[in-house]
């Protein structure tokens, strides 16, 4: 307990120093910061990369919810406590004069603070697709093709640091997380894409497999928190918390609430084995269209914008249950429309031209 106290202290300490020295950069560390949401990798990066690579693609979507159900876990296992609110209750500082901390509209996060959700998630799908690029480079043979991939290894991995330490730094800016708190997901997520380098059974997998995976992962995480809960140990301690010490109550959200997040994982992985395994999937995306660049181009182009129009689909949260219900429909919608309602419709309008040319 001491050393914990120690070590939170310490990371107000270089709260503090970033919030003084580092404001005039705060829009750009507000950003940062969503770049890290684990949210942008069924919205923006696998849309991308699906139509790209299919092996890839699928690949991230199970590192991104595998990765993220491990940070649950973790997270309700270490009772990490999150910087707005151990501020205001720690004994820590004498006589109560606690250092002030600012706060901005995305810092109340509801769930524990230990590992990072955003650090960890930013972390394996940017490990997914540097290994994916580099992959390719080192099947170069000839010389100059070496020096390449050399450069190209140096370069991409570059990024990736500067990345992952920049949305570390914004998510520690905005005194949502400790300094270790973002440490611990970063590495944490490196460990879960490696692991997936070496499991090609997902590549295979049915729909029966999604649909027991699915199940494992929902009754493991639920069966935990009521084991606990029978104990008398409240796995959602951290929500009243973050209500109580929220700057400002409008800050508060359910969607980053431990079983929303979980609720919105189980959608997303049960969405993409839908799509794989429908026949609208084999019609398109393993037709003779998919072998096209302007197949490929038009379908990124079109999921891109229509998951844009997710975004304003607006579930009501004045009933928790129907929240999650809402909320697994509409995550397990976002790669059916990728893998398969897309490439489809695409598919079909090409076909309609050719035979009007025809």
């Amino acid at each position: 307990s001491i050393k914990m106290d120690l070590l939170h202290s310490n990371g107000v300490l270089i709260i503090q120093h970033l919030q003084r020295d580092y404001r005039a950069y705060q829009d750009l560390l507000n950003f940062m910061s969503h770049i890290g949401d684990p949210r942008n990798i069924f919205s923006i990066y696998f849309p991308l990369w699906f139509q790209l690579n299919q092996v890839v693609g699928t690949k991230m979507i199970w590192v991104a919810v595998i990765g993220d159900w491990f940070n649950l876990i973790f997270k309700w296992i270490l009772f990490g406590h999150r910087p707005y609110w151990w501020v205001q209750e720690t004994m820590v500082y004498p006589n109560q004069s606690g250092p002030c901390l600012e706060q901005f509209p995305i810092t109340c996060e509801t769930g524990p603070g230990s590992p990072s959700g955003h650090a960890m998630g930013s972390s394996c799908v940017w490990y997914v697709m540097v290994t994916a690029v580099l992959s390719y480079t080192v099947r170069w043979k000839d010389k100059s093709a070496v020096s390449l991939h050399r450069l190209t290894w140096s370069f991409l991995w570059s990024i990736f640091w500067i990345i992952q330490i920049s949305v570390c730094i914004s998510r520690v800016f905005i005194a949502t997380h400790f300094p270790h708190q973002v440490v611990i997901g970063v590495f944490a997520g490196i460990l879960v894409a490696e692991a997936f380098e070496h499991t090609p059974a997902i590549q295979t997998a049915t729909l029966g497999m999604y649909i027991k995976t699915n199940l494992f992962l929902f009754i493991f995480a639920l069966g935990f928190y009521l084991v606990l809960k029978l104990l008398d140990i409240d796995l959602l301690w951290s929500v009243p918390k973050a209500k109580k010490w929220c700057a400002n109550p409008d800050w508060i959200n359910i969607d980053t609430t431990p079983f929303a997040g979980l609720v919105r994982n189980l959608g997303a992985l049960f969405g993409l084995g839908l799509g794989i395994n429908s026949e609208m999937f084999i019609t398109s995306c393993r037709g003779r269209n998919s072998c096209k660049i302007s197949f490929r181009v038009v379908c990124i182009a079109a999921s891109l914008a229509t998951l844009q129009l997710y975004n304003f689909v607006k579930i009501p949260t004045h009933t928790e249950y129907l929240f999650y219900i809402l909320s697994f429909c509409k995550s397990a919608a976002m790669p059916l429309t990728v893998v398969a309602l897309v490439p489809y419709c695409v598919h079909s309008l090409m076909r309609k031209t050719e035979k009007k040319l025809n």
